[in-house]
């Protein structure tokens, strides 16, 4: 496969990741077939995601301290962490990784390569908006703001913040962000960083979609299950789906959390664990004073995005399994929260809760590139900037599979053995 661009792909997964897989490839010249389970594109993570694309802000959940705030966000009402055992040991697996992580070192290192490749997605999403038009989705230059509540995150932040950023007294957010007000003398100052983004990723991926259609290399969607990949002579040869098997020259899994399943069909482990995210959204009125700039509240772990003529509130990570209920008690808790934090943002009542997996590794970086099998590739592991980072590692993986060198070291980013 490798330096032949005539070859057949088969792309699994129609959210964010596989979309922008299949249309670098199918501009690399591969014919692509995508396989996705919904009877549409982006149904499941890519649904109602926060919206931000934060190619600055690439902060890894694994650091030091966390483990310690952690406990005490479970005890907490409205912490952003709640956990619920399981039988099973990839979980456990999961977290013992993740606390391996939670070093200083670690930590800048990762957080150095997610920079690297942030600055990739965000020159990628450009290149893209010759075939997707920003203003299609609902794309606008927001700038991004983290808030902090205490002063000790505050200096913190303030001590780690690069040229670029903007350090701003808890006066400075509310005279640039009225839609703060309210909490003005609650904060003790804020990180702005010009150059973020909102959009609407549903509707990106609605519009990439159409024009995957229209590419003469596309080969078409197939909506139907994937249940595991088919083995022979020591390489993947076919995907088996619930109607049959599918073939291909190579296959891409980015499949979100389902990812983890069907890579152990080929009897790979991939280091995921779906951590459980919900959003609201609510309509802004004419009156409302809604946040222009994209909002992330340090210590609640709360994301605030405008997008378009709606208001975007993510938060909070559950680690239940692949349970996608709607807890009423985490909705509520959010509910609160936000009207306290932004009370005349949008209208409350009429607010639309949603509930997503993000397919996250330990370590917060992505897994792009090759296994062992040499027709089987991986973009996977996004976590929470699924968004964010689609068009670059989409681009990267795509120059993979040409058998082109990155533009960066891949080191971090890769599948350990």
């Amino acid at each position: 496969m490798t330096k032949n661009t005539n070859g057949q792909v088969i792309v699994i997964g129609g959210g964010v990741v596989g979309l922008t897989t299949a249309w670098w490839l199918l501009e690399a010249g591969f014919g692509v077939t995508l396989v996705e389970r919904g009877a549409d594109v982006a149904t499941g993570a890519s649904y109602a995601n926060g919206g931000q694309l934060s190619y600055r802000y690439v902060s890894p959940l694994a650091d030091e301290g966390v483990p310690l705030k952690a406990i005490k966000w479970l005890f907490q009402e409205t912490g952003p962490l709640r956990f619920k055992p399981e039988p099973d040991l990839r979980q456990w697996r999961w977290l013992a990784s993740f606390l391996a992580n939670c070093r200083a070192d670690l930590n800048r290192k990762t957080t150095a390569k997610l920079l690297e490749l942030g600055e990739l997605s965000r020159r990628s999403m450009e290149q893209l908006e010759l075939a997707v038009p920003h203003d299609a989705f609902q794309w606008r230059e927001s700038g991004k703001l983290v808030v902090h509540r205490s002063k000790a995150s505050f200096d913190s932040a303030t001590a780690k913040a690069d040229g670029s950023a903007q350090v701003w007294s808890a006066a400075d957010c509310a005279a640039n962000e009225p839609a703060l007000g309210a909490v003005a003398n609650q904060l003790a100052g804020g990180i702005y960083n010009s150059g973020e983004a909102v959009a609407d990723c549903r509707v990106f991926c609605e519009v990439l979609a159409d024009r995957l259609r229209e590419h003469p290399k596309f080969r078409g969607f197939v909506h139907d299950e994937a249940i595991g990949f088919i083995i022979d002579n020591g390489n993947v040869t076919a995907l088996e789906t619930l109607a049959g098997k599918l073939s291909a020259d190579a296959f891409v899994l980015a499949a979100g959390i389902q990812s983890r399943t069907l890579a152990a069909s080929a009897g790979i482990k991939l280091p995921l664990y779906p951590l459980k995210g919900y959003s609201l959204t609510a309509p802004i009125r004419a009156s409302d004073v809604a946040p222009e700039i994209s909002v992330t509240d340090f210590e609640r772990k709360v994301l605030y995005a405008r997008i378009g003529d709606k208001l975007r509130v993510a938060a909070m990570v559950d680690m239940v399994g692949e349970d996608l209920s709607l807890n009423p008690a985490r909705i509520g808790s959010l509910t609160r929260q936000v009207k306290e934090t932004m009370p005349t943002a949008a209208d409350y009542s009429r607010i639309e809760a949603w509930a997503g997996l993000r397919p996250a590794t330990p370590n917060s970086a992505p897994i792009i590139g090759a296994t062992r099998y040499g027709k089987l590739w991986l973009n996977v592991g996004h976590g929470p900037l699924g968004f964010t980072f689609a068009c670059g590692t989409a681009s990267l993986l795509a120059d993979l599979m040409q058998g082109k060198a990155p533009p960066f070291g891949l080191d971090g980013l890769t599948l350990r053995a």
